[in-house]
């Protein structure tokens, strides 16, 4: 490349740009492909200090402006979807046709944000409802919590980064983003479309990059009334720790987990499976990676799913029919393939996929999977799916529930009884029917049971966890 693409820092509505930058490598070829200020605490704390100032004008914002400040920001993201899209792919090598998909999606997150800003109302109670009380004019109302601080994933840059601050800002609140480093340039890219917007609210959102210097000054200062994080378990498990008495959203791992019972179509279900463990190389917290076939349809379902997964282009993300491209980083890369020799070791056998292509982990099915192997109990985060026979659907949610993760879950059936029980017996945030487990609308609440978080997102349920309840009694 001729030219680098450069973030800068945003302070409210101010760029600045600091001597020391970090240059992002593709994972796809290693060019450098943006660079980013390297933040620290300091920076931190200046960027909390301006949204602490600039909340309280959000607060009294018109909610027709902030409607129309997300409209504006969705009608010019769209209109730039394809410089969007080439940045994903160059930054977390995301396939280009699936970079397109995000955008869209981003948009219509944000979309749906505004639509949902209509419903954030309270209502009137009835204070003489018991005899110690009396008729009164008493109501609650829903009122921005001042300050919100974001931590966003490498795995969607975009969507996810819109799922916090759309919500956030639309609800009146002032944010700090700190997004992944992965992709620095996509989030400048993205916050300078809120920024600029002749709808925007002066000094509303600000960016700061970094990793764990910048993320423990924003968790433990006292500005921010709410945490929004979406990450691993250990990290959530230090923010906790860290953020003393205010509201924190966790959106954590997963070890996603589906049924394909007797009864079940084998060819939609392979299909379906196959693109659920690999879309976006593995890197979803609702990665399809463990497959329970009951034991009648094991050896079908077996050689479905393997021919499916041959099917799967790998390479580069600039390609048009690309499905896969690299894992994100060489650490994943190995661990990845540490994980097969593991459980080739331990008797299961590799039925697809397991060998690098052009030096990118490919597709992998694992069959003869125990449930003792780390393959199945621990969140791969990678391109390899387990498949594991069992006698019963009883036995299957037994093994689906048995996990400290619950982040969503699926089962394949015709069987209407057993889809009934299923939607009762899953120990998860969300179940999905005859489909995969990574199915998500992002209109839906979306979150998990155990491990796998605290709260929800999804444009309406973000914005409660970004908004106060004040009661109010006139007597």
């Amino acid at each position: 490349m001729s030219t680098i693409a450069q973030a800068k820092i945003f302070f409210g509505s101010a760029e600045e740009n600091k001597e020391v930058q970090q240059e992002r490598k593709s994972p796809f070829d290693s060019a450098v492909v943006s660079s980013a200020p390297v933040c620290d605490a300091e920076d931190t704390l200046k960027a909390l200090d301006i949204a602490k100032a600039a909340s309280k004008a959000a607060a009294r914002s018109p909610l027709s402006q902030r409607i129309l400040w997300l409209e504006d920001v969705a009608k010019r993201l769209m209109e730039e979807k394809e410089a969007f899209a080439l940045m994903l792919a160059k930054e977390v090598a995301k396939p280009i046709a699936f970079s397109r998909i995000e955008v869209e999606r981003c948009v219509e997150t944000i979309k749906i944000t505004a639509m949902e800003l209509a419903n954030l109302a309270g209502e009137t109670l009835p204070t003489d409802i018991m005899p110690s009380g009396k008729k009164t004019l008493a109501y609650f109302k829903r009122e921005p919590v001042g300050v919100v601080a974001c931590i966003t994933p490498f795995n969607f840059p975009l969507n996810l980064v819109a799922h916090k601050i759309a919500p956030a800002l639309g609800a009146g609140n002032a944010v700090v983003l700190k997004p992944t480093p992965e992709a620095p340039m996509t989030a400048y890219m993205f916050a300078k479309l809120f920024v600029d917007s002749e709808y925007a609210i002066k000094d509303a959102l600000s960016v700061v990059y970094g990793d764990a210097e910048v993320g423990s000054a924003l968790v433990q200062s006292n500005i921010p009334r709410v945490i929004s994080f979406t990450g691993s378990v250990p990290v959530g498990n230090i923010i906790t720790k860290q953020a003393g008495i205010k509201k924190v959203s966790l959106e954590l791992g997963g070890n996603a987990a589906t049924y394909i019972d007797k009864s079940a179509d084998l060819a939609l279900a392979a299909a379906r499976c196959a693109f659920g463990a690999f879309y976006n190389s593995g890197q979803v917290c609702i990665s399809l990676q463990r497959i329970y076939v009951n034991e009648e349809v094991y050896d079908a379902f077996a050689e479905l799913i393997a021919q499916e997964t041959k099917k799967l282009k790998v390479g580069s993300p600039y390609e048009e029919d690309t499905f896969m491209g690299p894992l994100i980083d060489e650490e994943s890369r190995e661990r990845a393939k540490s994980w097969i020799a593991s459980a080739k070791d331990e008797g299961a056998k590799v039925i697809a996929g397991g060998e690098e292509v052009e030096g990118i982990f490919p597709p992998t099915v694992m069959a003869d999977v125990t449930d003792d192997m780390k393959i199945i109990c621990e969140e791969v985060f990678a391109p390899i799916v387990s498949l594991v026979a069992v006698a019963d659907y009883e036995t299957a949610v037994e093994k689906m529930n048995d996990s400290p993760y619950g982040l969503q879950f699926s089962i394949f059936t015709n069987d209407l009884k057993m889809t009934q029980q299923f939607i009762e017996d899953a120990e998860c945030g969300g179940v999905v029917v005859n489909d995969i487990p990574t199915l998500r609308f992002d209109v839906q609440p979306y979150g998990g049971a155990k491990l796998s978080g605290v709260g929800r997102e999804g444009p309406k349920w973000a914005l409660e966890e970004f908004t106060e309840i004040k009661s109010v009694v006139i007597c």
